[in-house]
C-alpha cells in the first residue's frame, strides 16, 4: 500500500470500535440507507434467512462456504444468549438443508468479555449440535490482547470436539510459536495475514517478508499433513502458493470474504482448487465493512460506486 492508504487504512481501524460513531451511523435516518446498500456487496443481509439463502447460491454453484452470525464483544449474558442461541438456530437450518458448511464466529461474541467460563460453555453447546450435524465451526482471531485466551479456550475445547477449527494471524510474531502449538491438534487452522490495529513492534507490516512468513506458515501445515483453510485475497500470493504446488494438496483450501476478487476464486476452483467463500449476515455489520476497506483501502471506491449505483450484482454474479 502506498502511504496515504496506510495512513486511511489506520485511521479506518482507529475509529473501528467507536461506538459513538457505529451508533451514530446506524440510527441515521439520512446516512444508514446508503451506508446499508455499500454494506450490501460484503453482507448477505442483516436475517440468517438471508444469510442462508446467498449460501444455498454459493453452494449449487460448486463453492464451499464458511457462514458468520456478525458480532463480537458482547457485554452482557443476555447479549451473550441471545447470540449463542441464533448460532444454535443457523446450525440446525444448515443440517436440514444438508450443508456441510463451516459456522464462524468470535469468543467476545457468545461471553469471553464477561467470563472464560461463560464463553467456554457456549462453545461446547455448539460444538455439539455442530458435530450432530456434520457442521464445522471456526472460532475467529481477535485483536492480539485476546490471543491467549482465544488460544487456551480452543485447546480446551479441541480435546473434546474434532470439528472445531482456529484461525491464526501471520503477521503477529508470536504467531510463529503459536502454529507449532496448533499443529498438534486436530481441527483446521484458518491463516489469515490479520487485519486488526496492534502495538508497534508485535507485528509484521504488510510486506514481501510477511507473504514469505505466510507462504512457510502454508508449508508447514502441508508437511504435518494438516487441514489448512488459506484465508486471503493476495493474488501475488496466491499465485506463488499455487506454483508451488501447495494449493492441490488435500486438505487445503483457499477461502475468499463474500464480494471480494470472485473472479480470482472462481478461477482458482476451475482449476480443481477446494473454493470457500466467507458469507456473513446480521445487523452488526459496521465494524466487519469498516475492516474490509481498513484492509484494501481500494474497497472505498467499490462501495462509493455501489452506492451511487445501487447495483452490486456484479461481483457476487460473478462466482
Amino acid at each position: 500500500m502506498s502511504s496515504e492508504e496506510i495512513r486511511f487504512s489506520k485511521a479506518l481501524k482507529s475509529i473501528a470500535r467507536d461506538q459513538e460513531i457505529k451508533a451514530y451511523l446506524q440510527n441515521s435516518e439520512e446516512l444508514y440507507p446508503f451506508l446499508i446498500k455499500g454494506a450490501d456487496r460484503f453482507v448477505a443481509g442483516e436475517t440468517r434467512r438471508e444469510g442462508m439463502s446467498r449460501v444455498i447460491s454459493l453452494y449449487n454453484k460448486g463453492y464451499q462456504v464458511s457462514l458468520e452470525f456478525i458480532g463480537e464483544n458482547t457485554t452482557s449474558k443476555k447479549e451473550c444468549m441471545i447470540a449463542k442461541n441464533e448460532f444454535i438456530e443457523l446450525i440446525k437450518d444448515l443440517g436440514n438443508n444438508q450443508l456441510a458448511a463451516t459456522v464462524s464466529l468470535d469468543l467476545s461474541h457468545i461471553g469471553m468479555m464477561i467470563s472464560e467460563k461463560i464463553a467456554f460453555a457456549n462453545l461446547e453447546e455448539l460444538a455439539n449440535e455442530a458435530q450432530k450435524r456434520n457442521i464445522q465451526l471456526m472460532i475467529s482471531m481477535e485483536e492480539s490482547q485476546k490471543t491467549d485466551t482465544i488460544l487456551s479456550l480452543y485447546k480446551r475445547i479441541s480435546k473434546i470436539f474434532s470439528n472445531v477449527g482456529i484461525t491464526l494471524q501471520v503477521h503477529l510474531k508470536r504467531s510463529y510459536n503459536d502454529l507449532n502449538d496448533l499443529l498438534k491438534t486436530t481441527g483446521r487452522i484458518r491463516l489469515v495475514k490479520g487485519a486488526y490495529q496492534e502495538p508497534e513492534g508485535i507485528y509484521i507490516p504488510r510486506s514481501e517478508e510477511l507473504n514469505t512468513r505466510y507462504s512457510e506458515f502454508v508449508s508447514k501445515c502441508i508437511d504435518s499433513n494438516h487441514p489448512l483453510s488459506i484465508a486471503t485475497h493476495d493474488e501475488s500470493l496466491l499465485m506463488d502458493l499455487k506454483a508451488k504446488g501447495f494449493l492441490y494438496s488435500p486438505n487445503v483450501e483457499v477461502e475468499m470474504l463474500d464480494g471480494v476478487q470472485s473472479d480470482l476464486l472462481k478461477s482458482l476452483k476451475e482449476d480443481n482448487i477446494q473454493a470457500k467463500v466467507y458469507v456473513t449476515y446480521g445487523s452488526e455489520w459496521y465494524l466487519y465493512l469498516v475492516h474490509r476497506i481498513a484492509e484494501y483501502p481500494p474497497n472505498i471506491y467499490t462501495f462509493i460506486s455501489d452506492i451511487i449505483e445501487q447495483n452490486n450484482d456484479r461481483e457476487k454474479n460473478a462466482y
